[in-house]
């Protein structure tokens, strides 16, 4: 038995030996209050735990800590027969931050389950490790959307040239739109206007959540190319495309986009008319002075702002 100088860590380690799981598992509740890293080992050791729920409990308090042993420990149990304790396990590998972290869950981006793939994709996304660039364009081919998705991710956090193509290639031809959606935007990684092609033909995509990715991404690449296009994107069914598609036009500075930006202005969504006044000050174009100044007067607080911010970029006090 470990002895523990304080008296309080001694006797929830008493708890976790109790034959009743709810006893253990508050136990493990009452160890993610504790400071320092005296109590770890007995979190990691309550990952083993024979009742799920102290497992699962185990696996949520061990997401603030990235030591070798807990991370491990947690990854271990993406295989875990019970399904609350798999979902725990991935949600608390999500929170990782350190990149060396990467390392103990290379083996689990081959594993046979797609859940257990998924979430160690999901894992590594954000740690920006090139050790994990190969299993990522592996699973871009992964019967599961799920993990086709999430491989998207990582080599977009990666920006990661040699995937480019099949990017490109899964923008416009993945039968899911959730996958599609994350190629456009990891197409944001791009460099020059080769990317363009795919990115207007994702501005024309059936479901609306691709189109607003692909208007936001041609406006982050200021791709000078996408101006008609994002033009005709102001009159989409959907604000949230034209809201993108207006901020776009913005950082591009397209003088072609005044007549429909300036139209913009009396929009009866008032999100489209800020952001339209927002476009309109990145022009600050003189032929747009009339219009900013009577949005100046807006009912909305949010859009008189923009306004007057756009007629100060465009050289004059409102």
């Amino acid at each position: 038995m470990t002895d523990y100088d304080d008296p309080e860590l001694a006797e929830i380690a008493e708890r976790l030996r109790d034959p009743d799981a709810t006893v253990r598992r508050i136990a493990v509740m009452a160890l993610a209050d504790f400071d320092g890293d005296e109590h770890l080992p007995l979190l990691v050791d309550a990952l083993a735990d024979t009742a799920a729920e102290v497992r699962a409990e185990a696996a949520r308090a061990l997401e603030a800590f990235e030591t070798p042993d807990s991370v491990a420990g947690v990854a271990r149990l993406l295989n875990d027969e019970d399904e609350d304790v798999r979902e725990a396990a991935a949600q608390s590998l999500a929170q990782l931050k350190l990149a060396s972290s990467a390392i103990a869950l290379l083996p689990y981006l081959a594993s046979g389950d797609s859940f257990v793939r998924a979430a160690a994709l999901r894992a590594v996304r954000e740690l920006r490790a090139p050790e994990t660039a190969a299993p990522a364009l592996a699973a871009l081919d992964d019967a599961d959307p799920l993990v086709r998705r999430e491989a998207v991710s990582v080599l977009g956090w990666l920006k990661h040239a040699e995937a480019l193509p099949a990017l490109t290639k899964l923008a416009t031809g993945d039968p899911h739109a959730d996958v599609r959606r994350a190629a456009v935007g990891a197409l944001g990684a791009a460099t020059g206007d080769a990317v363009l092609p795919a990115l207007l033909s994702a501005l024309r995509d059936a479901a609306w959540q691709v189109r607003e990715e692909a208007a936001a991404t041609l406006g982050k690449l200021r791709l000078q190319g996408a101006a008609a296009a994002l033009i005709a994107a102001l009159d989409d069914p959907y604000w949230q495309v034209r809201l993108r598609a207006a901020r776009s036009l913005g950082r591009l500075r397209s003088a072609d986009a005044l007549p429909a930006l300036i139209a913009a202005l009396t929009h009866t969504i008032s999100n489209l008319r800020k952001e339209a006044a927002l476009a309109l000050g990145e022009i600050a174009s003189p032929l747009a002075l009339p219009a900013l100044r009577e949005a100046a007067n807006d009912p909305d607080p949010e859009v008189r702002k923009s306004a007057r911010l756009a007629l100060q970029q465009s050289g004059e006090a409102a």
